[in-house]
């Protein structure tokens, strides 16, 4: 640069010098000046208006380049027209990947903006949800997909679930959709679609399994627990009195386990809970006083309570009830004695305090908690504690009678009120099994409003 500066000086007090001595022997010095001036000026006009013209219509910048400050601009944008041409090459080169891999992706990739319209879709979008790109672009999703729910999920934001429903095309193949927000403020939405046929009717069957036996079981072992209480009512042997205690007790356990499982099946193929307002404070009470009767004999254990009385919940009442005992016995359960126990029925405080700012209170989530003082869960467990089956103590917990369905059957009750069961524990310092409940199907004092209504159903 500093080259180009130096001969473009030279050229100008050439011109200068040169129109200077041409006027002087004219006697016009002034004329021949200006006159010098303007042939520089008109140069470096030429210049833009070529480079101008080669820039619009994507001319080649061909070498040697004009001398004086116009080579290293030439220069340089012949540079970055190069490198630009080289990127394009580069993102042609991804592009053309992007739409080999999307081409054969079987699961239907949806790309929408920020108004839920389509701005781009594989063609296993066509194939699964009829969904065609660029035929449908800019169309709003819902009017493509025909799907109830699909609206509330689009403007819900809570995209931690997933949404299960017939294909459009082929009411045969179940599909997951799933959506998740990207870019800048993560407005943008990526909705992907797949194909779970398969694993539906696996879960399907497995369900009807489940059912299907423990309904057989149930019937047998009827008969074999009634006959065991009328042979031990009828004056035993003492050798004989331990092994019919024994028959009993397994019979009694074995008819928890049927129970529990039917609950679970029940629970997976029944329909949405009955949306009616749950006095949750009084349900508690009733609960803790028949956990209190199995407290006093373990030992004893201090009950606390900070109810909210007119704070109700939508929803099925023998299910909850289900739910808050499986957690407040399991309290007792599976805690020494003068362990204490708190349960906690309140709106979420954070929460609370967002909304009320906002002046919708009414729709902070509600949040049921169950905390005990006892010795805790190590943190390897406590992500499988809701599988079926799974116990963090075997010895322990068959000792209890414990089914381990109970966290199965709590986490599914939760998630059918629109819920999430969160639990936190610390060994040596106790645990919390926290329902978060949505907003929208708790209320004040038990009056249900047409919006709740409208939200739940």
């Amino acid at each position: 640069m500093k080259q180009a500066l130096k001969t473009e000086i030279s050229q100008l007090v050439g011109i200068l010098l040169i129109a200077g001595a041409i006027g002087h022997l004219t006697q016009h010095p002034g004329y021949l000046l200006a006159a010098g001036l303007l042939a520089y000026a008109l140069k470096h006009a030429l210049h833009l208006v070529r480079l101008t013209y080669l820039v619009s219509h994507r001319q080649p910048i061909d070498y040697p380049y004009p001398v004086g400050v116009w080579r290293p601009i030439y220069r340089e944008i012949d540079r970055l027209r190069n490198r630009s041409r080289k990127r394009k090459r580069i993102l042609n080169r991804f592009a053309n990947r992007f739409r080999k891999v999307a081409s054969i992706i079987p699961d239907a990739y949806v790309l929408l903006d920020k108004n839920a319209r389509l701005e781009w879709a594989n063609p296993a979008a066509r194939r699964l949800l009829g969904v065609h790109w660029p035929r449908d672009e800019g169309v709003p999703l819902t009017q493509l997909l025909d799907y109830p729910d699909l609206q509330e999920y689009l403007t819900g934001a809570d995209y931690q679930r997933s949404l299960e429903f017939a294909s459009p095309v082929n009411q045969g193949v179940i599909l997951s959709l799933r959506i998740t927000p990207f870019g800048g403020k993560k407005v943008e939405r990526l909705l992907v679609a797949r194909d779970i046929t398969e694993l539906y009717h696996l879960n399907q069957a497995r369900r009807d399994f489940v059912s299907n036996v423990s309904h057989e079981l149930r019937t047998p072992l009827t008969i074999i627990s009634g006959f065991l209480e009328t042979l031990s009512e009828n004056n035993p042997q003492p050798f004989q009195q331990r092994p019919f205690n024994l028959m009993l007790q397994q019979s009694q356990r074995m008819n928890s386990i049927i129970d529990d499982l039917l609950t679970l099946s029940k629970l997976e193929m029944g329909e949405q809970p009955v949306n009616a307002p749950v006095a949750v404070a009084a349900l508690i009470r009733k609960i803790v006083d028949q956990a209190s009767i199995l407290a006093e004999q373990r030992g004893g254990y201090p009950f606390s309570m900070d109810l909210d009385p007119d704070l109700y919940l939508l929803g099925n009442r023998q299910e909850l009830e289900s739910a808050f005992s499986n957690l407040i016995f399991n309290a007792v359960i599976h805690t020494p004695p003068n362990t204490r126990i708190h349960i906690d029925w309140q709106r979420e405080v954070d929460a609370l305090k967002e909304a009320s700012a906002a002046g919708k209170a009414q729709w902070a989530p509600a949040v049921l908690r169950v905390a005990d003082s006892g010795p805790g869960i190590p943190e390897r467990h406590i992500a499988r504690l809701t599988e079926r089956f799974y116990r963090v103590d075997k010895g322990r917990s068959r000792e209890s009678g414990g089914t381990g369905l109970g966290l199965a059957i709590v986490k599914h009750i939760v998630h059918r009120h629109d819920g999430e069961l969160i639990i936190t524990s610390r060994e040596g310092y106790g645990s919390e099994f926290a329902c978060v409940f949505d907003g929208k199907r708790s209320l004040e004092g038990g009056e249900v409003t047409p919006r709740q209504v409208e939200r739940t159903d």
